[in-house]
């Protein structure tokens, strides 16, 4: 069973050597989204709510690019630069996930790419 790279134009393109997503049979696993506008290629302003907004629309476009979503999220892995910004963080992750609860792990990182204040990987369903 071959990988297919996953791309799509509506969320930030990488910034090194790797893919926005990869499908593998029924699975796509992302890449980590920043906080970058996709039509800027530029860091949002803001708050961690504004930079974890704009880290979800591009999760969701690089989902839908693999014809999966957000509801189909099996796992996600998060990392934030401070774990202080974790209540905020979950106010604007829940309102995307509604009442799906995907299995999670949060990450204190001492720094991110482009000096983003999170990022958002992870595994779903495709089939």
């Amino acid at each position: 069973m071959a990988a297919e790279v996953v791309a799509t134009d509506k969320a930030p393109s990488a910034i090194g050597p790797y893919s926005q997503a990869v499908k593998l049979g029924t699975l796509v696993f992302t890449a980590g989204q920043i906080p970058l506008d996709p039509a800027t290629g530029k860091l949002v302003e803001g708050d961690i709510k504004a930079q974890t907004e704009r880290v979800l629309l591009n999760l969701t476009a690089v989902l839908e690019a693999a014809g999966s979503s957000l509801n189909r999220v099996v796992k996600t892995t998060c990392f934030l630069t401070d774990l202080g910004d974790f209540g905020e963080f979950n106010e604007v992750y829940a309102k995307h996930f509604g009442s799906h609860k995907p299995a999670r792990s949060t990450i204190q990182a001492a720094k991110l790419p482009a000096g983003a204040s999170v990022e958002v990987e992870c595994i779903a369903d495709c089939s």
